[in-house]
């Protein structure tokens, strides 16, 4: 696939591959639910296809000042796909309804607790992305061909268990991002970009995440 266009046929395209890809749950008692999405957007600058990556606040009280997808828990009697699109609308500002959504991932399981239910949405072009500061202290557009880099994944070895952590170096930050972020966008490059049934939910995630 090439990335060059943000068109209806990118669209079809991914839509196809995530409706081939047969998603794994996890039934893990006691997890927390929560949901997040890979919304695809083109880039303003570029107009190149992209997704929408944040920043988390230093001043917020769980995962302050790293980098995730539009996501959070599920409010009571919400689907996870509900829970997903209401979190884009509220960190983000986009108004995205489930039939903008794609297909989804496998989930993931954190160390800190938590099932993440992963959707990849099409966020269009008809709309300006406005993030609410109190959650979000930067909004980041990453490239198709920066998450296609043959330097994805880089793998580090982990301080316990013997599966490595999961990394990925985002040049459009400057630095590396980690699991269960990275897992998810390694995932969706593998299904999404390149039509693999690639599984992620064993790589494991560095300590600073797991609380």
């Amino acid at each position: 696939m090439t990335f060059d266009s943000f068109d209806t046929q990118l669209e079809h395209t991914i839509r196809t591959r995530m409706a081939g890809f047969r998603h794994q749950r996890v039934a893990g008692k006691g997890l927390r639910q929560a949901a997040v999405a890979i919304v695809i957007m083109p880039c303003p600058a570029t107009k190149r296809p992209s997704v929408l990556l944040t920043l988390r606040p230093a001043s917020m009280n769980r995962h302050a000042g790293q980098y995730a997808l539009p996501g959070g828990r599920l409010d009571t009697g919400e689907t996870q796909a509900q829970a997903a699109l209401r979190e884009v609308r509220e960190e983000v500002g986009l108004d995205l309804q489930e039939a903008d959504i794609l297909g989804r991932l496998d989930d993931f399981e954190t160390r800190s607790g938590f099932c993440i239910a992963s959707f990849v949405v099409w966020g269009g072009d008809g709309q300006e992305p406005h993030p609410d500061p109190s959650e979000v202290q930067a909004l980041f557009y990453v490239p198709f061909e920066e998450l296609d880099s043959p330097e994805i994944p880089e793998l580090l070895a982990a301080r316990e268990g013997e599966a490595p952590v999961l990394s990925a170096f985002i040049p459009t930050l400057g630095h590396n991002i980690f699991a269960p972020t990275a897992a998810l966008l390694y995932q969706f490059r593998e299904v999404a970009l390149r039509g693999n049934a690639t599984r992620v939910a064993h790589f494991e995630q560095p300590s600073f995440t797991w609380s």
